[in-house]
């Protein structure tokens, strides 16, 4: 048998002596991810990735913040190694749905100029982040997926970026898209590929990258979050910006455990705008 999830949140039930030396009580309220098996009454949760959660942000805020909160923050943050600079142009694909939505705004509140990209169903979503720019496709018949042929995407980015291409690519979409976010770097660009939803990216030749001298991240949560000191910096930026109003956070569903099928159909669908959890 197999247990899904791997992040959570809610209130400690017990503590080793181990836990308690590192501060963590019975009855704190937290938010925790990178641990797999949540889909569960009861998760043993390692006290380093426990992170204590603000009376003012909610539970099922915070517990979006895990996996999805993070890795926008470390992509917007640190996976480019400083190659985009603030007034610069990035690109990210996906605006409407998922870990992007928050991906958008975080690369605003860094001070980089935006192009995001979305199906027609979720332009009202992708619009609320802030983007400078919007490129919307159609989408794929019976879903809500964008049809990624029926917008020719590199021209419309260097009209944008009068010809110069983005300096970043953040990319979560990884096999229909790719090959357009290689073309789409500026000189010494960088390509951050992050996720699968299309599929991924195959094995193809660095010589790709001649053309503009470019680069290629394939990073993930946990390298990112190796030490709890960077774990809860995130952490802090992020629910900071909550409090404060700048980083909005969309609670889309929340089923029942019992309903985890549906759930995963829903995701399956394409038809989730926000974050979509479950509860005990």
């Amino acid at each position: 048998p197999f247990i899904g999830g791997q992040e959570g949140g809610g209130f400690v039930a017990a503590v080793t002596p181990e836990a308690e030396a590192q501060g963590v009580k019975v009855g704190d309220r937290v938010a925790y991810s990178s641990v797999f098996q949540t889909y569960a009454e009861y998760t043993a949760v390692p006290a380093n990735k426990c992170v204590t959660v603000p009376e003012e942000v909610p539970l099922d805020v915070a517990v979006s913040c895990g996996v999805q909160g993070m890795t926008a923050h470390y992509l917007t943050h640190s996976a480019h190694a400083g190659l985009v600079k603030p007034g610069e142009w990035m690109l990210i694909h996906g605006t409407g749905s998922g870990t992007c939505q928050w991906a958008a705004q975080m690369a605003k509140l860094r001070g980089y100029k935006v192009i995001g990209t979305c199906s027609e169903s979720k332009q009202d979503i992708a619009r609320a982040t802030g983007v400078d720019e919007l490129i919307v496709y159609k989408e794929a018949p019976g879903t809500s997926y964008e049809d990624y042929s029926s917008v020719d995407l590199v021209p419309k980015v260097m009209e944008i970026t009068g010809g110069e291409g983005v300096k970043a690519v953040i990319d979560g979409i990884g096999l229909a898209t790719w090959e357009t976010s290689i073309e789409v770097l500026a000189r010494r660009g960088i390509f951050v590929s992050f996720g699968n939803a299309s599929g991924a990216v195959p094995a193809f030749p660095p010589l790709r990258f001649i053309n503009k001298s470019g680069f290629l991240t394939r990073p993930k949560l946990n390298d990112y979050t190796v030490t709890r000191e960077e774990l809860l910096s995130r952490a802090n930026d992020i629910y900071g910006w909550i409090n404060s109003g700048d980083l909005k956070v969309a609670v889309d569903r929340c089923f029942p455990l019992e309903q985890a099928v549906e759930g995963h159909d829903y995701l399956e669908a394409g038809k989730s705008r926000g974050k979509v959890l479950y509860e005990i």
